[in-house]
């Protein structure tokens, strides 16, 4: 016996902005890199995603989260590899996870973090041209039945609300 109809949907209208291309980078870069393309994007902050800047690296929430607030950061310079960075980038990139582990523990109270790099697509990077670390709040029993069950994560709340509110408690720590 299948599932009726009303019970197969799950409303998600603010992917629709995404699928009718509003949300997606206007500008080219390195390769067509999506996040090369965000900094070359005109449109603000706010508008994009991103977080927080600094001198070499910068903090987006990532379109695709795992979890309400998942950021990524990740160096200006578009390099694939974590030995590609310089000294100073590697620092940034360190300086800025702790400030985003920070910044998300004054707005959500996660239990842990996974933190982690991806390099390559063998090991499970999407968009393995542009380093990007992950920054993953967890929460204990955050993985419930939807994802194993329904293959759907279920996220409480809007990116540019879950942005504002990391940009702002971001803003707060300066």
């Amino acid at each position: 016996m299948g599932v009726p109809d009303a019970l197969q949907r799950l409303w998600t209208p603010h992917r629709l902005s995404y699928i009718q291309g509003e949300n997606k980078p206007t500008g080219e870069g390195s390769d067509g890199c999506p996040f090369c393309g965000l900094l070359n994007d005109e449109r603000p902050d706010d508008e994009t995603l991103i977080v927080a800047r600094d001198e070499l690296v910068f903090a987006v929430l990532n379109l695709y989260p795992y979890n309400p607030g998942h950021l990524m950061v990740l160096p200006y310079r578009h390099v694939a590899d974590y030995t590609d960075l310089t000294g100073p980038e590697t620092v940034a990139v360190a300086e800025f996870t702790q400030r985003a582990m920070r910044v998300i523990r004054s707005v959500s109270a996660p239990h842990g973090f996974n933190i982690g790099l991806n390099q390559g697509p063998v090991a499970g990077a999407g968009i393995a041209a542009h380093l990007h670390q992950h920054v993953v709040p967890r929460w204990g029993g955050d993985s419930n039945f939807m994802p194993v069950i329904g293959h759907t994560r279920v996220l409480p709340q809007l990116l540019a609300d879950t942005r504002q509110l990391l940009a702002d408690a971001w803003s707060a720590l300066d």
